[in-house]
């Protein structure tokens, strides 16, 4: 990217699209802002080259290559240039459904992420200025696309104050969710999933807490349901019993009150359910 200021902006005022990017920008020598209102779209800014220093919450943080602060709207906040230059790519965005795409992704937050030097957060945004330069009717549908991609791998790779991403600490637990893939029936509880990692029984729920917004023990009974649809659907002839013996609950009745709670309706009905679909006769199980 070279020494050129680049900013394009779009109108917000008749935009009902779920996610939409308001502005997005290069900005070669980056100026001192001081925003005691906060902005009115969530901001996303993240330096290419120098340092700054960016205040937001009552704390100030170095905004060093690599680091990026993501805003929610009316968050009032400062920065300001350390050192001869300071470059930085940013977008601000927002969108009809942003507040739950963002609450689904527990990005909702105002927050500094750290260690982004290696993964491709400022590679999408650069990318969307190069499309954009190239194709002046590049659509707004297309930048939202992008940004929602941008979001997801946020959410997957984003270090918030230096601790492990997501995809970090899913590599961690991988060992186990392989095993409990193939070991899902057995009889498995909290402290056979830590002795097979070889970690505290604690430590493994704050990193399952983290990783999948559950603990380990409500992974492995969506895990069982999981396996257990698969075989309703699969053999329309076998007893509920059978299955929910196959995929690890002691008794029929806990299988169904538990199918039910999590897919709200019964493993019958959605076996009918499906075989309905395809066009099959229900079958008596």
């Amino acid at each position: 990217m070279q020494n050129e200021k680049l900013r394009y902006t779009y109108s917000t005022i008749v935009d009902t699209f779920p996610l939409f990017v308001e502005s997005i920008g290069y900005n070669p020598w980056e100026q001192d802002w001081s925003r005691p209102d906060g902005y009115p779209q969530y901001h996303w800014l993240q330096t290419i080259e120098g340092e700054g220093m960016f205040s937001f919450n009552g704390q100030e943080h170095r905004l060093s290559r690599g680091r990026g602060v993501l805003l929610k709207p009316y968050t009032p906040h400062e920065y300001i240039t350390l050192g001869k230059k300071w470059s930085t790519v940013y977008v601000t965005f927002g969108g009809a459904s942003v507040v739950s795409i963002l609450d689904a992704l527990t990005l909702n937050e105002s927050t500094l992420y750290t260690d982004l030097e290696d993964q491709r957060f400022a590679s999408i945004l650069k990318g969307m200025l190069e499309k954009i330069k190239e194709d002046a009717e590049f659509s707004k549908l297309d930048l939202s696309s992008h940004l929602y991609d941008f979001l997801i791998h946020l959410r997957k790779h984003g270090k918030v104050n230096n601790q492990p991403s997501l995809s970090n600490n899913y590599d961690k637990l991988r060992p186990l969710v392989e095993w409990l893939e193939w070991a899902y029936a057995e009889d498995i509880g909290l402290n056979d999933m830590a002795a097979y990692l070889n970690v505290s029984s604690q430590y493994l729920n704050r990193l399952f807490h983290h990783t999948f917004s559950m603990s380990p023990y409500s992974f492995l009974i969506q895990l069982r349901i999981r396996k257990a649809k698969e075989i309703l659907i699969q053999n329309a002839d076998v007893p509920l019993k059978n299955i929910a013996f196959l995929v690890g609950f002691n008794d029929v009745s806990n299988f169904v009150a538990t199918f039910k709670k999590i897919e709200g309706m019964t493993p019958k009905i959605y076996r009918q359910s499906y075989q309905h679909q395809s066009g099959r006769l229900p079958s008596e199980g």
